[in-house]
């Protein structure tokens, strides 16, 4: 079931707006903290914008892009798309005027938190970005964890890339972070898929999200490149990359209390886990080696 009506799926170009293929705010989200932007610059394409309560990371998606905060120049190499290894990236606090630009064009995206401590501008080099494989067999994945809570400072905002190989499940076994107690921390979440092409033509994956007796969701939708499903509560996973069309997604996370992820999985599928020791990691594991499909 995909729950369109209740904006936990949003499709491709439904969140475009000023030049912008995705703005989405927490109130936009119906929540308190995390956010998404997202962009395409063409040949020297600019676009501008203040993060005003939000502290954000900008992340090249494709392409490489000039950057200004508060009059000081930032340059990113990027990369020539997700699929090839990590990249760099920049962080700015709350009230900062950014702009950006691309002499060749390309793809960013911008994951927000609303913060309330002011941590300097950083630029971070795609070298410093710590590479996890996870999982095991049809559960492997590879996880960035460029803005991690473990990994890099912030006030809120936790972000990571996901990249699955065709025909594997991510964020599985499903797993929550939706309240206070032991192993698990309470975090807004948003994905934001990129799925690679076939020879003749778009890919296409799976998301789920499911809740409880006491709060009950239900998505079980279609994703491709550019949507963007919302993980206000609730069980999620898998994402399914389907066979033939590899998978990424950018996560990002907020919530009120501790800047931690901790998450607990759903007891009855918890026992997968435990399959993992007899497997091998997917030789198709890390992307951007020159090998990987």
């Amino acid at each position: 079931m995909t729950e369109v009506g209740t904006g936990l799926y949003r499709p491709a170009g439904s969140l475009a707006v000023d030049g912008w293929s995705i703005v989405l705010t927490p109130e936009g989200a119906g929540w308190a903290f995390a956010g998404l932007r997202a962009a395409s610059l063409p040949r020297g394409g600019t676009l501008a914008f203040s993060t005003g309560a939000d502290e954000v990371t900008v992340l090249p998606l494709e392409g490489s892009f000039d950057l200004t905060v508060d009059g000081k120049q930032y340059g990113l190499t990027g990369r020539a798309s997700v699929w090839d290894g990590p990249t760099d990236f920049l962080y700015a606090p709350p009230d900062s005027s950014i702009e950006i630009e691309s002499v060749a064009g390309g793809r960013f995206a911008v994951a927000t938190a609303r913060a309330e401590r002011r941590h300097p501008v950083r630029y971070v080099p795609a070298s410093a970005v710590s590479v996890e494989l996870r999982g095991a067999g049809a559960s492997s994945r590879e996880v960035r964890n460029f803005a991690s809570a473990h990994r890099f400072e912030a006030d809120r905002l936790i972000a990571v890339e996901v990249l699955s190989p065709g025909g594997n499940w991510g964020s599985y076994p499903p797993h929550k972070h939706d309240e206070v107690r032991e192993g698990e921390t309470e975090l807004e979440e948003i994905y934001h898929y990129v799925v690679a092409d076939g020879p003749t033509g778009p890919g296409l994956a799976y998301q789920h999200v499911y809740g409880t007796p006491e709060r009950p969701i239900d998505v079980l939708t279609t994703v491709r490149t550019g949507d963007v499903v919302l993980v206000p509560h609730g069980w999620h996973g898998p994402a399914m990359a389907a066979p033939g069309y590899d998978l990424y997604y950018l996560n990002v996370m907020a919530g009120p209390g501790e800047r931690a992820w901790r998450a607990c999985d759903d007891p009855t599928h918890a026992w997968v886990r435990e399959t993992w020791a007899a497997q091998a990691v997917d030789p198709r594991l890390p992307f951007g080696r020159g090998d990987s499909s």
